[in-house]
């Protein structure tokens, strides 16, 4: 009953979705990336449908959601956030040009050209995902979503912050056909939070013919498996029926086991990030031919430079073998984190709301005090001596300037309760995050 109440949640909230995109994409198009962003409106709803499985996750006792795992994926989460407006400002300058000297008509939004965008980006999707598994440097875009070793809606929201750019190298041909740069940034969004709900273990499979010709949250637990018959199959986000046609499809039989294979073994988002990138910089400069040097990068994941020792056959992670990462972090991190992560999501907010006071300066500084937050929770997650250090700087920075980018200096209760609130994180911090005055550590 639980879970067939989640299933309507989920399938209702994708159509409101749907409908509201539809509304929104047959608005007059706009020329600036400014006056709209897509995910303001997705992200608060995303967040609803997260506390709604942890609710259902808690009352059912099931094992689904682990702390650390969970910040490491909301940090990710909100540093992708942050590239989003360059990814919006390459869309309207890039698609925005080839859209106003080369398409070849000009297609008006309605609801069933609405409904061919959507087949074209679902289509051109297939492809870049099954490409970001066989490619090198598109694996290094896309592998931090497949380093999460778990299922929730919170592996939903874990994104690199090349991804989404390394996306738009690709949906550029759906400006020629004629659709708007405004509709496209729309509508990849719109397909982003479609794929977004397939990330759970609490919904079974559902009818047969839903099974047959969408993608699901079970089509979708394969394609993060690390099983052998799982790899590299069920690319498709919105329809299953490309993975059928093209022959990469795969029914969920056997327990899926989530992962990756040589993953980051970090909570850090900038190592998460960066992880294989950094594996294919070390290739490079050890390649002994300058060629080898380059095309590394555009390579499978098996090729291995000429003079270079061939890489050791995988084996396989099961439920038997698998052991996952997890830290020591310093006793009372998980109040902490977690009011740090609320403020966090305030401060996103600010940067992602086209509407918000905050100039671009300022959403630029507001993203870098992110990064700097993120970076912190690892430390701390992870008891790392300068976690301390590193955390007082940023509360004060923090304090500081939402202060000022709210223009609250002169105003009393605004002043009052972020100084309080900074004051108490950095009492918290002193007793619990310094190695010799800290309490033991604690895991999970």
């Amino acid at each position: 009953m639980k879970q067939a109440l989640l299933v309507w949640v989920m399938l209702l909230t994708t159509a409101l979705i749907l409908y509201l995109s539809f509304n929104l994409g047959a608005a007059p198009p706009s020329d600036s990336p400014s006056n709209f962003n897509i995910y303001s409106l997705l992200t608060p709803i995303a967040l609803v449908l997260v506390a709604l499985e942890m609710l259902f996750c808690w009352v059912a006792r099931k094992n689904y959601i682990t702390f650390q795992e969970s910040i490491a994926n909301f940090g990710t989460a909100i540093g992708n956030q942050t590239t989003n407006v360059l990814v919006a400002v390459a869309v309207y300058i890039i698609y925005g040009y080839l859209w106003e000297h080369f398409r070849l008509t000009t297609i008006e939004i309605t609801w069933w050209t609405w409904i061919l965008l959507l087949l074209g980006v679902d289509f051109i999707f297939y492809w870049v995902h099954r490409w970001g598994h066989q490619v090198n440097i598109m694996w290094a875009a896309h592998s931090p979503h497949h380093s999460a070793e778990e299922m929730n809606l919170m592996v939903g929201l874990r994104a690199s912050i090349t991804q989404r750019l390394m996306s738009f190298f690709f949906f550029w041909p759906l400006t020629l056909i004629g659709f708007h740069p405004t509709d496209i940034y729309i509508m990849t969004g719109v397909h982003l939070f479609l794929g977004f709900w397939h990330h759970t273990e609490v919904l079974p499979k559902f009818w047969r013919w839903i099974e047959y010709i969408f993608n699901t949250p079970s089509h979708h637990r394969v394609h993060h498996g690390v099983n052998f018959k799982y790899l590299d199959k069920n690319f498709a986000e919105f329809l299953i029926v490309w993975d059928r046609i093209f022959g990469t499809f795969q029914e969920e039989e056997e327990k899926v086991v989530y992962g990756m294979y040589h993953g980051p073994q970090t909570w850090n988002p900038v190592i998460i990030n960066f992880h294989y990138y950094i594996t294919l910089w070390n290739y490079a400069v050890a390649a002994p031919y300058f060629w080898d040097k380059i095309r590394i990068w555009f390579m499978p994941l098996t090729w291995v430079p000429r003079g270079l020792p061939p890489k050791e056959p995988i084996k396989e992670i099961t439920i038997q073998n698998q052991v996952r990462y997890q830290s020591n972090m310093f006793r009372g991190a998980k109040p902490y984190l977690i009011l740090q992560l609320v403020l966090s999501l305030v401060i996103m907010l600010y940067i992602i709301n086209a509407n918000s006071s905050w100039s671009l300066m300022e959403r630029w500084v507001g993203a870098a005090l992110l990064w700097h937050s993120m970076f912190n929770w690892s430390g701390i997650l992870e008891s790392k001596s300068w976690a301390f250090s590193s955390e007082l700087v940023r509360l004060l920075f923090t304090g500081v300037f939402f202060i000022l980018f709210n223009e609250w200096q002169f105003e009393l209760v605004p002043m009052a309760v972020v100084s309080t609130i900074v004051l108490g994180s950095i009492i918290w911090s002193s007793y619990h995050f310094i190695p010799n005055n800290s309490p033991a550590y604690q895991t999970e």
